[in-house]
């Protein structure tokens, strides 16, 4: 009679998850381009790419004399009609002018009020200052370039919260929500993962592809690690169960709909339909026909038949590891922990048949 060899592994209790991975290109949460609001020759730069800048800082100065000469006529002109005005209210109090001559001042005034403040405000354009904090990505100007109103002449990025926007299937979206966790890990850095949370899902699928963008924010002291441009890839968990009944996948015989697993019992192969759930890391769920602490066959099960004399040659009896781990041992399944079981599992050892207790 033919006598199989098999290897068994112990049904455990632990956590499972089902997992996805993409990859996208890590992004400033926000870059904002600073332009010319005047034209004229570019006095002064100073900063560049790299520089770290706050609100206010100044980028660069543009040559103001010519404004600067504007603003001291305008200045003088506003003098002379403040003073027409403040006459003219006097004598409208003694009923000396009339109400269309006190008018006409008071125009006047106002008119002369405003074009300073044109031409001060104007003043103020030519010293670049920067809009917000973040990182000079782009200096498109140097010294003693002469730029036109809404020249382009720095990109600053907003570099305390980096994105990575990734595109995730129509069927695997459904299972995530805004502030979930990821886990974002890096070509430059592989063996630093960063921590990330959904920051949006965005509302429409691509109509060709079916793909959702979704956007995961990387911030605190991750962002400082990521920079623009380096190519990640994100892991986002759709769905984990705890408290489950685990096996290998090694385990499982049979086709979808139809999953079984065998069993040794006085030395025999005996086959027993279970139905599945999840499937990660080599691991499965088993939701109905087997409890933790039952023994399987993990190896040389799809040779087997019903009935078939089988010996187990576990890895573990001749000092190695053996695909189901020994009770009581953690097991991770996809990034979850299994807990150990809830009563201990015997293993035969090559020549022995299992008993049981009393016998």
């Amino acid at each position: 009679m033919r006598v199989a060899a098999v290897e068994t592994g112990p049904v455990v209790r632990g956590t499972i998850r089902r997992e996805v991975t993409v990859s996208g290109v890590v992004e400033p949460i926000r870059t904002v381009g600073v332009n010319a609001q005047i034209g004229g020759a570019v006095l002064s730069v100073n900063v560049e790419e790299g520089s770290e800048v706050q609100p206010g800082m100044v980028l660069a100065r543009l040559d103001d004399r010519e404004i600067a000469a504007q603003v001291a006529s305008a200045e003088a002109n506003f003098r002379v009609a403040e003073a027409n005005f403040q006459r003219a209210e006097r004598l409208r109090e003694r009923q000396v002018i009339t109400s269309a001559e006190y008018d006409r001042d008071r125009a006047a005034y106002e008119a002369a009020q405003a074009q300073l403040e044109q031409l001060r405000t104007r003043l103020e354009y030519a010293t670049v200052r920067a809009p917000v904090a973040g990182v000079v990505t782009k200096k498109l100007v140097e010294a003693g370039d002469i730029v036109a109103p809404q020249t382009r002449l720095f990109e600053i990025a907003e570099v305390s919260t980096m994105v990575v926007r990734v595109r995730v299937s129509e069927l695997d979206v459904v299972h995530l929500k805004v502030g979930d966790a990821a886990t974002v890990t890096l070509d430059a850095f592989p063996g630093r993962p960063l921590h990330g949370r959904i920051r949006r899902i965005f509302p429409a699928a691509d109509p060709t592809t079916r793909l959702v963008p979704v956007e995961v924010a990387i911030e605190g002291a991750d962002a400082s690690i990521a920079r623009p441009g380096f190519l990640a890839r994100v892991t986002l968990t759709l769905e984990e169960r705890q408290g489950v009944t685990l096996v290998p996948a090694t385990a499982i015989v049979g086709s979808a709909g139809s999953e079984a697993v065998f069993m040794v019992e006085d030395g025999k192969a005996v086959r027993r339909s279970i139905r599945v759930g999840l499937i990660s890391e080599g691991r499965v769920e088993v939701l109905s026909g087997l409890e933790p602490g039952d023994t399987v066959v993990v190896a040389g099960g799809n040779v087997l038949r019903e009935g078939v004399t089988v010996r187990v040659v576990n890895r573990a009896a001749v000092g190695g590891d053996t695909p189901g781990r020994p009770v009581g041992a953690d097991v991770t399944s996809g990034a979850g922990t299994a807990t150990q079981p809830d009563e201990a599992a015997s293993t035969t050892t090559p020549g022995e048949e299992r008993r049981a207790p009393g016998s």
